[in-house]
């Protein structure tokens, strides 16, 4: 059997050697401009229109200007700091950073990456999903004694069973008997295997009132400051009843803005009555009103109240607002300290394949960007790529990437914040922005740093940028909180990696409901599609 395994390997390692591990890059895409463009929205009761090329609707006499720049730091802390140059610092030794192998009762391969690959240094778990050789036999897995995970493939997903103890990848014919089938693809992704869940705390609002009032949960917000307790839902259409993309909406009590923030793609807004206060007072929906698009809404609010079955919608008639354009941007801030190794690689591996689902099958042109950070005193506190409609831009600067530093538990977060809103060139005229917030430790517990998240929390509503984290392991309740109030404050969902992968450290079990397991890589890209489609 040992002799058997050997020559089992020896021919995988031959196959790889042999293979084509060229990645493709992520087609470019139109530049930035603000013709509106009708949106495909699917929500119910409300009428949706394709995406189509002669659906552009123009004003001759109103011609738009591009609109695409970093959003104003005027009403951010003077405490951000600039990004510093890179450090020689980074160069350190790759092979002192490891990834712990998967628990998963499928075998996982433990042969050494490539030297082609950004891992080629590194002990890590090879990818459960490969495609070998046009029917060599044994393909990459190598006669009957071959062997694969069950992750997914750069084609679709896997399906076990292909042959005697090995896998069939979806993409074509089996490589051999036993091996890892295939029509000649490459052996090159390194992810795959991390896990996680979701929760939207907003289409489970009961569940997130009840959590505030549990005992041992209730003290998160005074700790943090942000009370997401009560708030306006709205959802914005136009005149054929269709929801409408990044109109502006406010909230009011007696002329005064309490919250600012843009409609999503489904035409949704949320209006936060208290956000930074812990306002018990009885709340007469007479007093507070809403501007729409530059409008009063003159009909009496509904407001969802801590205690609600679910959210109570005001649906607004807009006849004036305009489609937005059909681009999204999307930023992945990342923490970037040493404990950070498992999800950086997963990045590196796995970020153009979440781009090129994300944007297969409809007409909205995606830009990405990338920003690191770290945290005071280490080689560097933010470092950023803007956006770039090219994905391989991002790919590149995000593979030089290397986690370090840290030392205590929190890190800068509220830098990060701040450098995204300041640094990154947001487009204003785009109907989707998001921000993946990846992350395993929280902001520092500070009077001046809970300022600075306020001001940021409010400036991604405002520009209507859904913030979604992704929690690592590492996190604990206070963090989990604060990513959560994040979320809910931007109209983002609460995104937590979980223990099935086997990978990393221990994950704790996230406050939530029933949820679905889902491979990261996936969930990223089915999220990316709901909120741009």
């Amino acid at each position: 059997m040992k002799k058997k395994w050997l020559a089992v390997i020896a021919f995988s390692l031959l196959s790889a050697a042999c293979s084509d591990d060229s990645i493709g890059n992520f087609p470019s895409t139109a530049g930035i401009d603000e013709t509106p463009i009708s949106a495909g929205i699917e929500n119910p009761g409300i009428k949706s229109s394709g995406i189509e090329s002669s659906s552009i609707e123009s004003s001759a006499d109103s011609p738009e200007v591009e609109s695409s720049s970093a959003i104003s730091s005027s009403s951010l802390m003077s405490s951000s700091v600039e990004s510093s140059a890179e450090s020689s610092a980074e160069s350190s030794a790759d092979s002192d950073l490891k990834i712990e192998s998967s628990s998963s009762a499928t075998p996982k391969s433990s042969a050494t990456a490539s030297p082609d690959t950004p891992f080629g240094d590194y002990d890590y778990p090879l990818t459960d999903s490969y495609e070998g050789g046009a029917g060599a036999p044994g393909g990459f897995g190598g006669g009957a004694g071959g062997f694969g995970g069950t992750g997914f493939s750069e084609v679709t997903t896997s399906t076990k069973g292909g042959g005697a103890g090995g896998v069939s990848v979806t993409g074509g014919a089996s490589g051999g008997a036993g091996g890892i089938g295939g029509t000649g693809g490459t052996n090159n992704r390194t992810s795959g295997l991390l896990t996680a869940g979701e929760w939207n705390d907003l289409d489970n609002w009961k569940f997130w009132s009840g959590l505030l009032n549990e005992n041992k949960y209730y003290d998160k917000t005074s700790y943090w400051k942000f009370y997401p307790k009560n708030l306006v839902a709205v959802q914005v259409v136009d005149g054929n009843n269709t929801a409408v993309a990044n109109v502006p909406v406010e909230l009011l009590k007696g002329g005064t803005v309490l919250f600012s923030t843009k409609t999503d793609n489904a035409g949704f807004a949320y209006c936060w009555q208290s956000l930074f206060a812990d306002d018990d007072s009885d709340i007469v929906a007479a007093d507070y009103s809403l501007n729409v698009n530059g409008a009063s809404y003159i009909e009496p609010l509904k407001f969802t109240m801590q205690g609600d079955e679910q959210l109570n919608v005001n649906v607004v008639v807009s006849a004036d607002a305009k489609q937005a354009a059909a681009k999204a941007d999307i930023a992945f801030i990342v923490d970037a300290t040493g404990s950070m190794t498992d999800e950086i690689r997963f990045l590196i591996s796995d970020l153009n394949y979440i781009i090129d689902h994300a944007s297969s099958g409809n007409k909205v042109a995606l830009r990405t960007a990338a920003l690191f950070y770290r945290d005071e005193k280490d080689d560097y506190l933010t470092r950023h790529d803007d956006f770039s409609d090219n994905v391989s831009t991002t790919q590149e600067f995000v593979s030089k990437q290397q986690a370090m530093g840290g030392g205590d538990y929190p890190e800068a977060v509220h830098n990060a914040l701040e450098e995204a809103l300041q640094k990154l060139s947001w487009n204003e005229s785009a109907r989707a922005r998001i921000a993946f917030l990846i992350l395993d430790a929280p902001a520092h517990h500070k009077d001046d740093v809970i300022e600075s998240l306020q001001k940021s929390i409010s400036l991604f509503a405002q520009n209507g940028i859904k913030i979604i984290p992704v929690a690592a392991s590492g996190v604990d309740k206070d963090t989990e909180f604060m990513l959560r109030f994040f979320e809910l404050a931007t109209g983002g969902t609460y995104v937590f990696l979980t223990n099935d992968s086997g990978i990393g450290n221990e994950h704790i079990e996230a406050s939530v409901g029933d949820y679905e397991v889902e491979k990261l890589a996936d969930l990223m890209v089915r999220l990316i599609k709901k909120y741009i489609e």
